[in-house]
């Protein structure tokens, strides 16, 4: 048989697979997913023991440093070489709660396959999006989505907002929530018009997340589906530039995908 026949039978036999097992794939996934955010919990549980010990283990050692502070030479640059691999210790360890706190408080999992497809497909219809399927989450950016300091929703991001909203009440993504996080650079909000709706970035960037929310509710999808979040200038993607200059990409607004606390 040659390679392509073979890769033709492979095929088939996969697509026969998928209509056998499909009946309840959607709901073992779903379970899985489930199953994995525990064992990610517990995984952080665990980082932050060891974090806690690395830390004491810091100060025990610091405190061993301060008694060598009067000396000199190979004692010295053996204190050195043991506070540098312990400071390299607790950052890694650091590191790693952070991104399984982020996973696990706004998602973090790869989405069904079915799912996982049909939003592949609907980022590729806008350069405004984004579609990172290791965490299930979408990415716009707000300059395409909004106006400079406003939160209404531009009517080309509104029809994208509507075509994410038929996605999400397909079969394959009933099972899952919307977790809408806005985000602003730092530079200030100067004009006293937008201050008045917009006091502050902390403003700006949760309006904006009400906004695409709510947008999302206006084509079918049930509020208790949803929450919203907002962290100002605070968790930037790139550097902003210096005195407060902003970044066009720290202006964003992020949908994670979870599976329903419901």
């Amino acid at each position: 048989m040659t390679r392509s026949r073979t890769f033709g039978w492979m095929l088939i036999c996969g697509a026969l697979a998928l209509a056998v097992g499909g009946c309840g794939c959607g709901q073992q996934q779903y379970e899985d997913l489930q199953a994995q955010n525990r064992i990610q919990q517990q995984q952080l549980y665990d980082l932050e023991a060891q974090l806690a010990a690395c830390n004491m283990s810091i100060q025990e050692r610091q405190q061993q440093l301060d008694a060598m502070s009067g000396r000199t030479g190979a004692d010295l640059q053996a204190r050195d070489a043991l506070m540098a691999a312990l400071e390299a210790d607790l950052e890694e360890k650091k590191a790693i709660i952070a991104k399984l706190q982020a996973q696990l408080l706004e998602g973090g999992s790869p989405l069904p396959l079915e799912l996982n497809v049909m939003l592949q497909e609907f980022a590729r219809t806008s350069d405004m999006i984004d579609f990172d399927e290791a965490t299930g989450s979408l990415k716009f950016k707000s300059d395409l989505l909004f106006d400079l300091g406003s939160d209404a929703v531009k009517a080309p991001a509104a029809e994208s907002l509507k075509s994410l909203a038929g996605i999400m009440n397909t079969a394959e993504a009933r099972q899952f929530d919307l977790v809408v996080v806005g985000h602003t650079d730092d530079a200030p909000i100067r004009r006293a018009e937008t201050r008045q709706a917009h006091p502050t970035n902390w403003h700006l960037s949760v309006h904006r997340a009400i906004s695409v929310m709510n947008n999302i509710s206006q084509n079918g999808v049930e509020q208790e589906r949803m929450a919203v979040k907002g962290y100002s200038e605070f968790r930037p993607v790139e550097s902003n530039r210096p005195n407060k200059g902003g970044n066009p990409a720290n202006r964003r607004v992020e949908i994670f995908i979870v599976p329903s606390a419901r």
